[in-house]
C-alpha cells in the first residue's frame, strides 16, 4: 500500500452516503397513503409540519432533553395536535414509516464510485452514525452498502451521539486508528465536522446549496478541515 497520511475513513450514513431527504420523503408518503391521509390532508404541509418537529425533537434527543421512546410517539403526536389529525396511533404510524425507510434506496451521487475507489486502494472504511440501529443496520443492507465497511458505530448502540467526543473515541479505539490517520465525512457541520475536529481528527464537510457555509461557525483546531461539494471531490484530499 502506497504511503499516505489517512488510513482509517469514517463516513457519516444520512445526507453523506444515504439521501435522507429523498428517502424520508417518499416513506413518509407512502405511510401517509398507508393511512388515506392523502384524501384529507395536503401532504405537503404535513411533512413540512413534521419536519420541523422531527428536527426540533432530534435535537433535544441529542442533548438527552427526550427520550428515543418520546421522540418517537411525539414526532407524530405534535403533528397530529397541529394539524388536528384523530383517530391514529402515533407510535403505530411510527413503527409503519420505520418500516418504509429502508425499503427506500436512493444515495448520494458518486456513493459507490468513491466507496470503490477507497476500497481498491486499501482504506480501512466505517461508518458512524446518529440514530436507531434497527433501520440504519437495514439502510445499509437494502442498498448494499454494509459489504464496504468494517464496522458500524451507531449512536444508540453506543449510547452517545455526535457531535460527543465518546462516539469518535469509541470509534477510533474499536477501529485500532490513529487520530492522525483519521478522516471523518459527513454533512453536518455541527455534528460531523465540529464534532470530529473538536475530538482531534481531520474533517471533510460535504456542503449542499441548504447547508450553512464553514464561516457560520467559529472553528478553531489545528486539524484540517476541507470543503468539498460531491463526493467523488475526495479523490483530491484522498489519494
Amino acid at each position: 500500500m502506497m504511503n499516505k497520511k489517512y488510513t482509517h475513513i469514517f463516513f457519516d450514513l444520512d445526507n453523506t452516503l444515504w439521501d435522507f431527504e429523498k428517502n424520508s420523503k417518499n416513506a413518509l408518503f407512502s405511510t401517509f397513503s398507508f393511512y388515506k391521509l392523502n384524501s384529507k390532508i395536503d401532504f405537503e404541509l404535513f411533512f413540512q409540519t413534521y419536519s420541523k418537529i422531527n428536527h426540533a425533537l432530534w435535537e433535544d434527543y441529542r442533548n438527552s432533553l427526550v427520550t428515543k421512546k418520546e421522540l418517537i410517539r411525539k414526532r407524530f403526536q405534535d403533528t397530529f395536535d397541529i394539524m388536528t389529525i384523530e383517530g391514529i396511533d402515533p407510535e403505530e404510524m411510527n413503527n409503519h414509516y420505520l418500516g418504509e425507510m429502508p425499503k427506500q434506496k436512493q444515495l448520494i451521487d458518486g456513493v459507490e464510485e468513491i466507496l470503490c475507489y477507497l476500497k481498491q486502494r486499501n482504506y480501512q472504511l466505517y461508518i458512524i452514525t446518529n440514530g436507531f440501529k434497527e433501520v440504519q443496520h437495514k439502510k445499509l443492507e437494502a442498498t448494499g452498502l454494509k459489504s464496504y465497511f468494517s464496522k458500524i458505530f451507531i449512536s444508540e448502540e453506543i449510547k452517545t451521539p455526535k457531535p460527543g467526543r465518546e462516539i469518535f473515541e469509541y470509534a477510533i479505539k474499536s477501529a485500532n486508528a490513529q487520530k492522525s490517520a483519521s478522516l471523518m465525512i459527513g454533512d453536518d457541520l455541527e455534528v460531523d465536522i465540529k464534532g470530529a475536529l473538536d475530538f482531534g481528527i481531520d474533517a471533510v464537510y460535504l456542503k449542499n446549496a441548504e447547508n450553512p457555509d464553514l464561516s457560520a461557525f467559529e472553528i478553531q483546531t489545528r486539524n484540517k478541515h476541507y470543503v468539498i461539494s460531491e463526493l467523488n471531490e475526495l479523490k483530491k484530499i484522498i489519494k
